[in-house]
């Protein structure tokens, strides 16, 4: 990476302009994604929804989403995680792999893994998680259905004890 203080590379020809060497392709690129050991998707990207936002409908993909703005309607994002932070204002129901809330969410939830509601959050609605975590002074009114990880697939078969 070119800095301030290293001297710029020397033009080929006399009219080319002085600019920084640069690698053909971006080095930084790899290393600006965190590895996580597969708890993020394989991309790594995140998409935010900032304070002026509002987003009526709708909301699917295939990334991870953070939520400062306002939702209405649903967010179907299996695999991923959704945020919805401590500006953030919900009228969804929202399904994903894991959900966290920090701001107030209206709705019915649905995490293949994890819910957490830290201590700033509200939620107003149902849950249906393998885990779920609610802090001290956080705000919630619904239902919890904690699954098991094979309920999604076999709903019908009951768990199976070994000794």
């Amino acid at each position: 990476m070119w800095k301030p203080n290293q001297p710029a590379s020397t033009p080929s020809t006399p009219n080319e302009p002085l600019r920084p060497a640069a690698p053909a392709t971006p080095a930084f690129e790899p290393a600006a994604r965190p590895a996580t050991g597969g708890a993020q998707n394989a991309a790594g990207e995140q998409a935010t929804i900032g304070k002026s936002l509002v987003i009526k409908g709708e909301v699917s993909g295939s990334e991870s989403l953070y939520i400062d703005g306002k939702i209405e309607g649903t967010i179907n994002l299996a695999g991923n995680r959704v945020t919805v932070g401590r500006n953030g204002q919900v009228s969804a129901n929202i399904t994903a792999r894991e959900i966290v809330v920090l701001g107030k969410v209206r709705g019915n939830m649905i995490a293949s893994d994890r819910v957490d509601i830290r201590s700033e959050g509200s939620l107003t609605g149902d849950v249906a998680a393998q885990r779920i975590s609610i802090e001290d002074g956080a705000f919630f009114k619904g239902g919890i259905d904690i699954r098991k990880p094979d309920a999604a697939a076999k709903p019908a078969e009951p768990a199976k004890v070994t000794v």
